[in-house]
């Protein structure tokens, strides 16, 4: 009679010098321990029914160095920019760049005008109504980045896919927000990425695409992957850097 899977719902953590790692633990009819770091930097531990938990901690803290540097690269993928509060003078970013926020009351906007647009340093917004700057601005920054991801990614992927020979007949590119990811990739090739991205400049959107890209070859941040992201682009740990200092 087969053993019955049974899972510990109640927090559990080890210290690791001054660092504390959580992690949950989840007991099933397998013979060895599993230890997972998810781009959410949830750690999961998967062990054999009858293992100890003094066991599995130990375990732990001898992968302790190697989890806190998954949770370190995943991290560079959660979007950290502040909460605006799209008032009149305050910066919002734009590729890279600042622009200070100027709302406009519209009077003299015709109804086909742009109610956005970018003119000297300033992103100025035409609208009688301060309660739609948000609205407004959200629906640009999306529609610029589903025009400008477009223009930057699919010459990328369709160069990884014929250089590396892929048996991928049409690799999709999709906009969709994720509060803790800038980008991800499904197993048949489809690329998402956040429209925040659309604030960083264009080498570290470029670097998100590659590195999503990489993951239609290896599924996992192993040094096979680490090699073929420095092959395809071997400056991303600049950009990399750039995407946490200047989103955060």
């Amino acid at each position: 009679m087969a053993k019955k899977l049974s899972i510990i719902n109640y927090p559990l953590s080890i210290d690791f010098g001054s660092k504390k790692i959580d992690f949950s633990l989840e007991y099933s009819n397998r013979k060895s321990l599993g230890i997972t770091v998810t781009p959410e930097l949830n750690v999961l531990v998967k062990a054999p029914i009858d293992t100890s938990i003094e066991k599995v901690k130990e375990k732990l803290r001898k992968k302790a160095p190697w989890i806190i540097r998954q949770q370190s690269f995943f991290l560079s993928f959660h979007p950290k920019t502040p909460a605006r509060k799209f008032i009149g003078g305050e910066t919002h970013l734009y590729l890279g760049r600042q622009y200070r926020l100027l709302i406009d009351n519209g009077e003299l906007l015709i109804e086909n005008d742009k109610k956005v647009k970018i003119k000297g340093g300033f992103l100025i917004v035409f609208t009688k109504d301060k309660k739609k700057v948000k609205e407004l601005l959200v629906e640009w920054y999306r529609n610029k980045a589903n025009e400008k991801f477009h223009e930057i990614a699919l010459p990328l992927i369709n160069d990884f896919i014929v250089r590396h020979k892929l048996s991928i007949n049409n690799c999709q590119l999709s906009i969709r927000e994720m509060p803790t990811r800038w980008g991800s990739c499904t197993p048949k090739g489809k690329i998402i990425l956040n429209p925040e991205l659309i604030k960083a400049p264009r080498g570290c959107i470029e670097y998100v695409i590659i590195h999503e890209l990489c993951h239609l070859i290896h599924h996992d941040h192993t040094q096979k992957f680490i090699d073929l992201q420095t092959k395809e682009m071997k400056d991303w740990v600049k950009w990399k850097t750039k995407l946490e200092k200047l989103l955060a």
